[in-house]
């Protein structure tokens, strides 16, 4: 037995030491698990089900429902709608997912975990909008049917015991780029009134400049890679001029003013965190509240890890918290964004446990697969 628990721990030491530094322990066997395909992870970074922690049963039973949003060509996207049977005059969120743009990269399915747990913990209708994707559908095919679903949500809120005038919109990745593109949409538009914008790891350029996690975090060790992320740019934005696109590359807006209070979480090893962090100090410059708080120790896609990494739930906590807080309207002088370190003290001893377990179980899978 000590000489299994020896294995164990050298194995977790030797999967925590990166180029970059020494990860904590949590992040390096999740890490070591997907880059190694130990866990039936998909795309999207969900976890695997012996790890999943089961949320107190509510006493009121969470509706779910999906529907098809009509689009002004006449087609439909799907969408997903949480809510409880009794909500009246509730906020509204809108959670546009990420995936790079791509087809099998990511839909209304693979954030399920968070959409749901939203609406839990809010007690808002969460809507959950799916958008046509590329390489078929390429700019601004997602940014308009993202739109439409924004309008339907205004038009359709009392239905669904939402308070039209109380509209937030959010998004991770891909989605976080949807996310602010739709509150400069309805700004620029007159669009749905939106309270605020959470944004988890949002793409904010397409445009080629020097960016110091791009450079860094891009290898795909860190689940997201410059052939992704290129890749993406050349399915969904394919010509040139798209690039400089408000729409597209939001960063580069002259006049971020009038758009709601935002919060923008970052991931250390994270390529997109440089751009998510300079956006933020963009909306500071322009008068918008905003909060920024860079995760130390986590890699991009964290948050949708919220049920075994106790840094994702405190992420999705943060967004919560922000979300239900109405005083979020002032701006500082100066433009700080704030880190969020890994967990210490018991919170680090329950994560260092966690991971000896998880690690036993993938060394236990790397023999199962080597002698089949």
């Amino acid at each position: 037995m000590s000489i299994l628990t020896i294995v164990i721990v050298w194995s977790m030491e030797s999967w925590s030491r990166t180029v970059h530094g020494k990860l904590p322990s949590k992040t390096a066997v999740i890490l070591h698990a997907v880059n190694n395909n130990l866990v039936p992870l998909n795309s999207d970074i969900q976890p695997p089900r012996f790890l999943l922690s089961n949320e107190h049963a509510p006493k009121r039973a969470l509706q779910e429902k999906d529907i098809i949003i009509e689009m002004k060509d006449g087609a439909g996207i799907p969408a997903r709608i949480y809510r409880y049977e009794d909500a009246t005059d509730v906020p509204v969120i809108l959670y546009y997912h990420g995936g790079a743009f791509l087809e099998g990269y990511g839909n209304i399915d693979t954030h399920r975990n968070i959409t749901r747990a939203l609406a839990k913990r809010t007690g808002a209708v969460v809507i959950s909008p799916g958008y046509r994707l590329a390489p078929k559908h390429v700019f601004p095919t997602a940014v308009e049917d993202s739109y439409r679903a924004l309008e339907w949500a205004y038009e359709n809120a009392k239905k669904y015991g939402g308070d039209p005038n109380q509209i937030a919109v959010m998004g991770d990745s891909a989605g976080g780029n949807l996310a602010t593109v739709m509150a400069l949409k309805a700004r620029d538009q007159n669009g749905p009134p939106l309270f605020a914008q959470v944004l988890f790891y949002p793409l904010t350029t397409f445009q080629d400049i020097k960016l110091e996690s791009r450079e860094t975090y891009d290898s795909g060790y860190y689940f997201l890679s410059r052939d992704v992320m290129l890749k993406a740019r050349e399915a969904y934005a394919p010509e040139e001029e798209m690039w400089s696109s408000p729409y597209a590359s939001p960063l580069h807006v002259d006049d971020l003013s009038g758009l709601p209070p935002t919060l923008i979480i970052t991931a250390q090893f994270d390529p997109l965190r440089d751009e998510g962090e300079l956006y933020g100090e963009r909306l500071h410059e322009a008068g918008v509240p905003v909060e920024t708080v860079r995760y130390n120790g986590v890699m991009h896609g964290f948050v949708s890890l919220f049920e075994m990494m106790e840094s994702g739930e405190m992420a999705l906590a943060q967004a919560t918290q922000f979300l239900m807080n109405e005083n979020k309207k002032q701006v500082p002088d100066d433009y700080q964004w704030k880190v969020q370190h890994a967990p210490q003290g018991i919170v680090r001893l329950k994560e260092e446990a966690e991971s000896f377990f998880i690690a036993a179980f993938l060394l236990y899978q790397s023999l199962r697969i080597s002698s089949s």
